[in-house]
């Protein structure tokens, strides 16, 4: 299967990528910089992808966007990631629905942050936004794919939980020098799923032809802050006294507290009815995989 793929340098496309390769597919990147052997060029903020140059394709898996935590939320940093994840998907589904022979499936990255902040409520695939700037950014870009499900393709819409995998380490050291605590009351739900697993649902998304609209890539598992919060601690066998109150989370960070505060609990319903099996459904085997214990 001959693949494009968005995002390719970020945290998911750096494991999502080799595993591909692995198994077969033909990988093609989108890049910003000057294009080399097996990779095309485009500027999703000035609109421009070098469609001429865009092969035969099978399938379109799309992860490119601004991190939501790079810095602080000032109004440039919010247009940027709005920009970066709407006017990308515009381009993208723009580009594809306009070829003579589109690609059979597109894999779109959306998010837990669809839902916004939801306490203790269960949440599916048919669960409505939540109100969050994030929630917004989720819907716009989720939004800019209708011109590709008109052009006949089937458009998964990818939302990603909580990805654990390297990106932990900056966590995983902050507990190591005692400093891993609880955030807020500890109530909040956190929806998961390792990397490992993620790249695993990403192709089972491009095979699998019943798998349409949004899709949550998430554990069937999802614990609170302080669950995580002991069983990291618990692995690491570092103490866990150490709080952050909701107040001081929000004074110290402004509005991107919402990622750090909000709770989102949700079900991988469609994955689980499309036979999808996750190889580490447990938070402390998840953790201890990524962490090598």
């Amino acid at each position: 299967m001959k693949v494009l793929v968005s995002g390719s340098s970020g945290f998911i496309g750096t494991g999502l990528v080799p595993y591909l390769m692995k198994r077969g597919f033909n990988v093609i990147r989108l890049v910003r910089r000057t294009p080399v052997d097996g990779e095309i060029q485009w500027d999703p903020n000035g609109g421009f992808i070098d469609s001429a140059n865009i092969p035969v394709i099978d399938a379109v898996i799309h992860l490119a966007g601004e991190s939501i935590v790079a810095g602080p939320w000032t109004a440039v940093q919010k247009a940027r990631i709005r920009d970066s994840r709407v006017n990308g998907t515009r381009l993208l589904a723009d580009t594809l629905s306009r070829m003579d022979r589109p690609p059979t499936v597109w894999a779109n990255a959306s998010s837990d942050v669809y839902y916004g902040d939801r306490n203790n409520q269960l949440l599916s695939e048919s669960s409505g936004p939540g109100r969050t700037f994030l929630s917004q950014v989720s819907v716009e870009n989720e939004s800019q794919t209708l011109n590709a499900t008109k052009a006949g393709i089937r458009v998964v819409n990818m939302r990603f939980g909580m990805v654990i995998g390297p990106s932990i380490a900056g966590m995983v050291g902050r507990f190591k020098k005692g400093l891993g605590g609880i955030l807020g009351d500890g109530r909040q739900y956190i929806s998961w799923v390792t990397l490992y697993d993620a790249v695993r649902a990403v192709e089972h998304i491009l095979n699998n032809d019943t798998l349409q609209g949004p899709v949550n890539v998430v554990t069937p598992n999802p614990v609170t802050n302080l669950e995580f919060t002991k069983t990291l601690g618990g692995i690491l066998r570092r103490p866990t006294f150490f709080r952050r109150p909701s107040i001081l989370v929000k004074f110290l960070m402004g509005e991107m507290a919402e990622v750090e505060l909000s709770s989102v609990r949700m079900q991988s319903n469609l994955l689980a009815d499309s036979g999808f099996k996750f190889n580490y459904p447990e938070l402390d085997e998840g953790l201890r995989s990524v962490l090598g214990k």
